[in-house]
C-alpha cells in the first residue's frame, strides 16, 4: 500500500477540489441539467433528439480541456446504441500495475411532476449549497468528479494507479447497451484493481458511506385486454369483467396487498449475516430518520403516516434485502375530466419489482412472466413484456465483496479526515446494473460504491438536489483513496 496521505496534503486536495467544484463543476453542471436527455426507455427517438449526444460531447470537451497529462479520450459509438465516453490515463506511480476504473452515467430519469414552484427539472438553481435540476446528483456530476479527483493528486504530486472512465448514457434504462461496450473495452480496461462507482447514495451528510449492496430489479408491461373497443358501462358491467378487476386478480397471485408481501419464495433470498449486523449499526447512527425523510402526505398538522415499519432495522432491510413491487405508470384510463360511463377495453400497468442483491434478475424476469400471463381469468388476454434485451431480461442486484484491508483503513481515513466521523455502511434499493457486471468480470477487484444521493435528495421524483457540499467531500474521499491503492 502507498503511503497516507499526510494531512497537509489532505487539505492541498480539499483545496483543489473545492475550487474546482465552485469555479468548473457547478457551471458545468448547470449547463447539464437544462438538456433533456432522456434515457432511451423515456425517449424512443433519443438519437433523433440528439440530446443524449449532446451531454456527451459536453462532458467529453469538458474533460479534454481539462489537459490532465496523458489522458486519451474517445467517444466510443455503435451501431443502434447509446454513445459511451471512455479515457484512460497513465499510472503516476512507478510500480503501479492495477487499474482504478471510474464509472458514471449522464442519461436522465424523466420530469415527473410535483416540482416546487420556483424550480422545474430541466432548470437548475443553486441555492444554499443545493443544485437543484433533473440528473445532477443522478450522476451527471461523477464524470467531472473523478477527473477532478485525478487532477487534484497530480496538482500535488501525490503518486496514483493508471485511471480509466467509463461513462455510459443508458444506465436508466437498465444498461441495455453497457454489456457490448465492456466486451469490446475489455482490453483496454487492465487489471482492475478498484472500481469507483459514483451512482449512488449515502445515509446522511455527516460521513463518509460506503454501498454495501444493491437490488435487482424486473421492469415491464402488464396488460389486461377483455373487450376490442369500450362500450357503455350500464350495459355491460356486470357482465363483461373489468379489465382493473382481472389485473388485480392477477397481481394478487404476486403480492399481498395488505402486506406488501412478495409471495413468491423464489423472489427472496437470506440475508447474510453481515449485512444484517451492518443494517443494526446503520440503525444506530440514523434512527428513525430511517423512515421519517420521506415526504409523507400527513405531516405535523394531520399526523405522521406510517411506513411498513417503524424499526429502523427492519425498514432499512426492507428498502435493501426484500423484494417490493411498485406501479409506476399506467395506461388504459382517460384523463378524469373525459371519464365517461365507458367499461374500459383494458388496463395496463408497469411495473417495478425490486429484487434482493442474491436473486437472479433473468430468471426472475421468465418466473414473473409466467406467473402472470399463465390461467388468465375470464380467459382474458394477459401479457407481460419485461423490459430489456434478449437474453439480458431483467438486472441483477450486487452484494460488495469483503473489503480488503487497505481500502478499509483507506475510506475510514478519508471519512474520518474530511467529516470527522468514521465510515458508514449502508445498503442501496435501487439497481446499478454495471456492479454486477464488474463482479462476474473482475471478481478480484474492489469496490467503492458511493454518491450524493442523501435525505431528501430525491432522485427521480421531483426538487431533486445535488448537496454540493456533500459533493466536494467524496470528490476528496475518491482523491484520497485512489491515492491509497497499492502500488
Amino acid at each position: 500500500m502507498n503511503a497516507p496521505v499526510r494531512p497537509a496534503e489532505a487539505a492541498a486536495l480539499s483545496a483543489h477540489v473545492d475550487e474546482a467544484w465552485d469555479r468548473r463543476i457547478v457551471p458545468a453542471l448547470n449547463d447539464y441539467i437544462a438538456v433533456p436527455a432522456k434515457s432511451p426507455m423515456f425517449d424512443a427517438d433519443w438519437a433523433e433528439h440528439g440530446l443524449i449526444d449532446r451531454v456527451v460531447r459536453d462532458a467529453a470537451a469538458w474533460v479534454e480541456g481539462r489537459k490532465v497529462a496523458g489522458l486519451k479520450l474517445e467517444v466510443v459509438r455503435m451501431d443502434g446504441r447509446t454513445p459511451l465516453i471512455f479515457f484512460e490515463i497513465p499510472a503516476t506511480a512507478a510500480a503501479s500495475s492495477d487499474t482504478v476504473l471510474l464509472y458514471g452515467h449522464l442519461d436522465k430519469q424523466p420530469e415527473f411532476n410535483g416540482w416546487r414552484k420556483d424550480l422545474g427539472p430541466w432548470t437548475p438553481k443553486y441555492e444554499n449549497g443545493l443544485l437543484y435540476g433533473r440528473g445532477g446528483a443522478d450522476d451527471g456530476y461523477a464524470v467531472y468528479a473523478a477527473i477532478t479527483a485525478i487532477e487534484a493528486l497530480d496538482a500535488q504530486g501525490i503518486p496514483r494507479p493508471r485511471c480509466v472512465g467509463v461513462i455510459e448514457a443508458s444506465e436508466e434504462s437498465g444498461s441495455p447497451d453497457l454489456p457490448a461496450y465492456l466486451d469490446a473495452l475489455r482490453p483496454r480496461l487492465g487489471h482492475v484493481g478498484l472500481v469507483v462507482c459514483l451512482d449512488s447514495g449515502a445515509g446522511n451528510y455527516d460521513q463518509l458511506w460506503l454501498t454495501s449492496s444493491l437490488r435487482g430489479m424486473v421492469s415491464g408491461v402488464l396488460k389486461v385486454e377483455i373487450l376490442t373497443e369500450g362500450v357503455h358501462s350500464g350495459d355491460a358491467s356486470g357482465l363483461v369483467p373489468s379489465s382493473f378487476r382481472i389485473l388485480r386478480q392477477v397481481l394478487d397471485r404476486l403480492e399481498d396487498s395488505r402486506t406488501g408481501h412478495l409471495l413468491p419464495e423464489s423472489f427472496h433470498c437470506e440475508i447474510p449475516a453481515a449485512r444484517a449486523a451492518q443494517a443494526r449499526a446503520t440503525a444506530a447512527i440514523l434512527g428513525d430518520e430511517v423512515w421519517k425523510r420521506f415526504p409523507w402526505v400527513c405531516g405535523a398538522d394531520g399526523g405522521l403516516a406510517l411506513p411498513t415499519t417503524t424499526d429502523p432495522v427492519e425498514a432499512l432491510l426492507n428498502r435493501t434485502w426484500r423484494p417490493t413491487l411498485s406501479v409506476t405508470g399506467v395506461e388504459g384510463f382517460p384523463d378524469m375530466a373525459s371519464a365517461g360511463n365507458v367499461l374500459r377495453p383494458y388496463t395496463a400497468f408497469k411495473l417495478s419489482l425490486r429484487l434482493p442483491p442474491l436473486v437472479d434478475g433473468h430468471e426472475a424476469s421468465l418466473k414473473l412472466k409466467t406467473l402472470l400471463e399463465d390461467n388468465a381469468p375470464y380467459n382474458a388476454k394477459v401479457t407481460f413484456h419485461p423490459d430489456g434485451r434478449a437474453g439480458a431480461l431483467g438486472a441483477t442486484g450486487w452484494n460488495a465483496p469483503e473489503l480488503t484491508p487497505w481500502l478499509e483503513r483507506a475510506l475510514n481515513e478519508a471519512s474520518n479526515t474530511l467529516f470527522g466521523a468514521p465510515l458508514g455502511y449502508i445498503g442501496q434499493g435501487g439497481t446499478i446494473p454495471l456492479m454486477s457486471m464488474l463482479a462476474q468480470g473482475f471478481p478480484q477487484a474492489q469496490m467503492m460504491v458511493c454518491g450524493v444521493l442523501g435525505p431528501k435528495s430525491n432522485a427521480h421524483g421531483p426538487n431533486e438536489f445535488l448537496h454540493v457540499p456533500y459533493g466536494k467531500k467524496l470528490t476528496a474521499a475518491v482523491a484520497q483513496v485512489i491515492a491509497a491503492c497499492p502500488a
